[in-house]
């Protein structure tokens, strides 16, 4: 599939790393992957004492050193010598806005970035990736095989921006020969009680309005050959009610999507959307953007 032709790789000097650099290899052949940006930023570059231990050689000033060491990683695990590469070690105060930064200058497609289970980690900066990308994310989880995806579920709202969703999700379904499984969750809403109705009987209602909902979005955009799983949510978040449909449903990955109520709005996650990539660090998770939409909004976001 040649759709993200310029990836960009998250690094943060952990083992990590290693487990995000095998996994990569796995999706490079399938998503198109031309040139590979290997990035680590942070706020000081100095090189721990606990690596310099390690690793005597590293005598060079901290992005030099930290470069060769990304270097050595990938020739450890046998990244493709045909790639085209650049590795770079990137300082400032603010590391999500200098790694933001670095994927609008190399107008990168996709960025790739860990998700830790176990590992030391509070994983803020692939959750601040996720949301305010100029472009899609590919999040990786730890513990979880190298793989391709054969189940792959899409939590829905049935807005007219979900049918690129679905455009996208059935071209990757179709060339992986992966199940594309909707889902959408809904909830019965506050003072459904004045109605003289019982909860049981309003949810039947709102979920016969979203198999309504569901109806006109496929005959819309000629989506026909999905069939939509209806949730429930009884009071649970709505990430982790999602989560736990997708462990039901033995989904091995999650496609989520831009809101897209207008362009300068789709550079910004949904609530749902983020409250999914909050809860979610157990399945490998795929956020796609336009990428065209959201440029205008980001260039503006860096001159405020």
């Amino acid at each position: 599939m040649k759709h993200f032709y310029k990836a960009m790789i998250g690094l943060d000097l952990t083992e990590m790393d290693d487990i995000l650099i095998k996994k990569t290899i796995v999706y490079l052949d399938f998503l198109g992957i031309e040139k590979c940006y290997f990035v680590h930023v942070a706020k000081d570059l100095a090189v721990p004492d606990e690596i310099l231990r390690n690793h005597p050689e590293l005598l060079a000033p901290g992005d030099e050193s930290i470069e060769a060491l990304i270097k050595n990683k990938l020739r450890e695990f046998d990244f493709p010598a045909s790639m085209d590469i650049e590795v770079s070690a990137e300082e400032g105060s603010h590391p999500l806005d200098t790694f933001l930064r670095w994927a609008k200058i190399k107008d990168v497609d996709l960025i790739i970035m860990g998700r830790k289970e176990e590992l030391a980690g509070t994983g803020s900066l692939a959750k601040g990736v996720a949301t305010k990308a100029p472009c899609s994310v590919l999040l990786l989880q730890e513990k979880r095989p190298p793989g391709l995806p054969k189940k792959i579920m899409i939590p829905s709202d049935f807005s007219d921006h979900t049918d690129l969703i679905y455009d996208f999700g059935e071209r990757i379904s179709k060339e992986m020969g992966a199940e594309l499984v909707p889902v959408h969750l809904y909830e019965v809403p506050q003072g459904y009680s004045k109605t003289g109705k019982t909860f049981e009987e309003f949810s039947e209602i709102m979920k016969k309005n979203a198999q309504d909902d569901f109806n006109r979005f496929i005959q819309k955009f000629n989506h026909n050959g999905l069939t939509c799983r209806f949730i429930l949510n009884d009071g649970e978040g709505q990430g982790k009610a999602l989560l736990e449909e997708a462990k039901l449903i033995e989904a091995d990955m999650i496609l989520l999507g831009s809101r897209g109520r207008t362009k300068s709005a789709a550079i910004l996650l949904g609530s749902v959307a983020e409250k999914v990539v909050l809860a979610n660090n157990i399945l490998p998770m795929l956020i796609f953007k336009k990428k065209g939409e959201t440029m205008g909004f980001f260039e503006a976001l860096f001159k405020v």
